[in-house]
Parts: C-alpha cells; structure tokens; sequence
C-alpha cells in the first residue's frame, strides 16, 4: 500500500480536517467484499463479535459497505453522512454511522454535533475502511471489546502544526441510546449514558504516538441486569508507522467496568510489515487477559497486493488459542458461560479452545 494512497483514503473516508467552501461538496464510496473461515474447533463453536466466524466459509463477518457525503453550507459550516450496508448476526442492514453539523472557527479548530464516531480506538475513525488499515480484520483480541461504535453528542477537535510535526486534540461529549450488544450468543439493548472521551495524537516523521480515554455509565436489558448506572471505562495507547518500507503499528488497552462482576481487559497487538513493491507482508501478534481467569492469544501471517491505486487484494491466517479455562472471543451460550464461571469459581478445570482463521478480500476506496 503506497503512503500516498494511503493518506488519500485516510482522508476521503475520515472527519475534515477543514471544512469545504459554500456549495462544494465531496462524495466517496469504500467497501470490503471478503470471506473467512474457521477450523480447528470440532464442535462447530463459532468466533467473533457476534459469532460470524464460522466452520463455513461466509462473508458477513468481513464484508460492509459504505458511502459519505460532505457538503459547505457555507465557508465555515458543512454537514458530513456516511452510511454503511454490513450484516447484523445472520441480515444485512442499512447504518447510519455519521450524521452532523461541523463548524470550522479557525483554521486549527472544529466542532461538531450530530451522530459522530465514538473515538474509542486508534483506527476508531475509519473503522468500516479496511482499506486504511493491513489487516483484513482488526486484531479481534482489542477491537472485539467496544461495541459502540457511534453517539449523539458533540466533540471538539484541535489541529496544531509544530516545527517538528503536527499535534490533534480531540474532546467528545454525549449520548448512545438503544444500541445492540452481542453477548452469550444473544443480543441485547444497552444505553450509554454521559458518554465523555479525549484523545490526543502526535504525528512526525518517526510516526503516530495515540493517547485516548473514554468513559460511560452503562444501563442494559438483560435479564440479570449486570449493568445499572455502572461505569465503563476504556483506556488506549498507540503507535503507527508506515514510511513507505516498514510498517509498524502497536496498539495497549485496558477495559475496566466498575462495580459488576465483569473482569478487567488487558489487550494488546504488535504488527510489523515490508513494502516490497505492490506486495505487503506482515505479521501481528495479539494477546487479550481477563483478570483472574486466562488469556486469548494469537499470530496473525498476512500478504497484502495493491491491485490498483484505490484497490488491495488480502489474504490472512490466523492461529487463536486460549488458556487457563478461559473461553475469549469464542462464542459460548448463556448456559454454558453460567456453568464455566461457576467452575471457575470452584477452582475446577475448564475447556480451552482453539481455531485457524482463514480470510481473503478485497478492499476499495473511491
């Protein structure tokens, strides 16, 4: 992936940096059309986010749509929609991920208010733009522990050049209502009240160093009602670097849910990669640990091919384990995650599971 091309998409499929003259418009279109399988499980024990990584070779764990439109009402003021088409569980359904009104006071600062990107991760703001990152999927071990993806609110957000490159400040305030959360091979409704984040990226020429927080109390509708006003809480630290040959990128969290039985989540990954011409191989390791219980880990091998400016072909495979009666991102049911905490309660031994991830897509920007 060339850096040119790259910083391109970044920006097509982004927030502005600055906002369009009166009358101009922007209209861009990404997608991802990619399949995944998962073998090495037996059982037929599915995998992921909301359990679409599965022993059958399927496309609605990768493959997602989208479009954004960005328009100048006048110098100053502009109006951003981005819409995406992804499954939810088993059906494919229209998303309206961006919805707002952006106001540029100066040239270094722009505030926003409407639907916005909940700015959780490193790659938060192009989540659904594969084509911005290597990998055909996010690091499941971080980016499977925040389900919210957008909010109601407002932000801030603060550009600075400096001699030695330039630093972004960002502040979000707000609301999530009626959002789904997958959990124990079922969904279920969760408000995210008095949603707060701040992040602050430094970018030169040694690459991106990410600072970010964000925090919510939680209400929920399960039947248990492990959530009442408890407050989630999410910390980040990132690293990109893509100069054109090596590329790095790193990423730490932590996940801390206060007051509810929920463990602490500590994850992190660690990817490097050659350009070596129109190809990109790379290679990522990745480890989640739920505090006193085990550990997720896994080794991601990809090989990337720039078909076209705008257009890269993936490939990756994955090798996932979990240890210490752990069950991590394979997906049990309620039954079965009752009968293992309480195994685990009891000091009994528990199953681990293991899997290899097989994916291939092909990602675009326009």
């Amino acid at each position: 992936m060339k850096k040119s091309t790259l910083a391109l998409a970044i920006a097509l499929a982004s927030a502005p940096a600055l906002a369009l003259e009166q009358g101009e418009h922007r209209f861009n279109a990404f997608g991802t059309l990619g399949v995944t399988y998962l073998g090495g499980e037996e059982d037929g024990r599915s995998f992921g986010i909301e359990g679409q990584t599965t022993d059958s070779w399927r496309g609605d764990q990768l493959s997602k749509f989208g479009a954004q439109l960005q328009y100048g009402l006048t110098d100053t003021l502009g109006v951003t929609v981005q819409l995406t088409a992804k499954a939810d569980q088993d059906t494919w359904k229209g998303n309206l991920e961006w919805l707002y009104l952006s106001y540029q006071a100066t040239d270094e600062l722009m505030f926003r208010a409407g639907r916005l990107r909940t700015p959780i991760y490193m790659y938060s703001e192009t989540l659904d733009v594969g084509y911005t990152y290597p990998w055909l999927r996010l690091p499941d071990e971080v980016y499977g522990q925040v389900q919210l993806t957008n909010y109601e609110g407002f932000d801030m957000v603060y550009n600075r050049g400096l001699p030695f490159g330039n630093l972004t400040f960002q502040v979000a305030v707000g609301q999530a209502k009626d959002r789904e959360l997958f959990s124990a091979d079922d969904q279920y409704d969760i408000d995210y009240d008095d949603v707060f984040a701040a992040n602050i990226a430094l970018s030169t020429d040694y690459g991106m160093v990410r600072v970010g927080y964000a925090e919510s109390s939680l209400k929920d509708g399960f039947d248990l009602r492990p959530f009442d006003g408890n407050k989630g809480k999410f910390t980040s630290l990132g690293y990109q670097y893509d100069q054109g040959t090596v590329v790095v990128n790193a990423e730490a969290t932590k996940r801390v849910i206060e007051g509810t039985a929920f463990p602490t989540l500590d994850a992190f990954y660690v990817m490097s990669g050659y350009h070596l011409g129109d190809f990109l191989p790379h290679l990522t390791y990745s480890q989640l640990d739920e505090e006193g219980t085990g550990r997720q880990s896994s080794w991601i091998a990809g090989l990337n091919y720039q078909l076209t400016p705008t257009v890269v072909l993936k490939s990756e495979y994955k090798r996932v384990d979990t240890s210490g009666g752990y069950a991590g991102q394979f997906v049990e049911t309620r039954s079965e995650v009752i009968t293992r905490a309480g195994r685990n309660a009891l000091g009994l031994p528990t199953a681990n599971y293991d899997g290899d991830i097989v994916s291939f897509g092909v990602e675009f920007v326009y």
